[in-house]
């Protein structure tokens, strides 16, 4: 199975944050192909640039490194998934959220998060 990460799913599991559930680390440890979105890498990237998110390394080091590490897949932003983000009611209005809304509906996976916001999407969340 697939599952597509949250921007702060990804960020607490590689930083093994307690803030991420017992549940989610072990799906995330366990057999299954996980996703992130360019848009959650664009995300930090903006992040660390504002100075909002400190990272232990350079953002340059340290996402490929962590991307390579826990054999994540990066998903791409394609233009399916911008025509989803298009139509999507307003239940969130962070865009970077919506992205990954529409992506998972695209992809037909659930995302891991703890937003429960998402929920009013229809789509599956893992948390």
């Amino acid at each position: 199975m697939k599952f597509l990460l949250d921007t702060h799913t990804f960020l607490w599991f590689v930083n093994d944050d307690p803030q991420l559930s017992v549940d989610a680390k072990n799906l995330l440890e366990s057999d299954v192909d996980l996703l992130l979105s360019l848009a959650s890498l664009w995300e930090i990237a903006i992040k660390v640039s504002i100075g909002k998110l400190a990272l232990p390394d350079s953002y340059d080091k340290f996402i490929p490194q962590q991307v390579a590490l826990n054999d994540v897949q990066i998903l791409p932003i394609g233009l399916a998934h911008l025509g989803s983000v298009a139509t999507l009611p307003f239940h969130h209005r962070d865009p970077f959220d919506r992205l990954l809304i529409a992506q998972a509906m695209v992809e037909k996976v659930s995302i891991v998060s703890a937003d429960a916001v998402f929920d009013r999407y229809g789509i599956g969340r893992e948390w």
